[in-house]
């Protein structure tokens, strides 16, 4: 993975963080413009994963995707929402970091 590609995943990584959490604005408010602006950052994250995935192919793309909004959605919940995770979540997330390393590990193993 070179560097302008991960530049477009942190970013996207970032515009996920944010539409996701004015969707948890949302929830507690109901106002609709927040909604909107949840759902149009969606659709910029959307189009940066693009780029993500003609660098890397489909599944390393989405799979680093994920994991990292995991993380990136786990310490925003805890930091700006005061959610605290249970052992089993906090679990479920180091096993989705061992995962992404395996699956991005280079090519020819250890």
């Amino acid at each position: 993975m070179n560097a302008v590609t991960l530049t477009y995943l942190a970013i996207s990584t970032g515009v996920f963080m944010v539409a996701n959490s004015l969707l948890k604005t949302y929830a507690t408010g109901q106002k609709p413009l927040i909604l909107i602006a949840a759902l149009a950052a969606f659709c910029l994250g959307n189009f940066l994963m693009v780029k993500v995935m003609q660098g890397n192919g489909l599944g390393l793309a989405l799979a680093l995707s994920l994991v990292f909004q995991l993380v990136a959605i786990t310490l925003i919940a805890f930091l700006f929402f005061g959610e605290r995770p249970t052992s089993l979540q906090v679990a479920g997330v180091v096993l989705g970091i061992v995962s992404i390393a395996m699956i991005a590990w280079p090519k020819g193993g250890v």
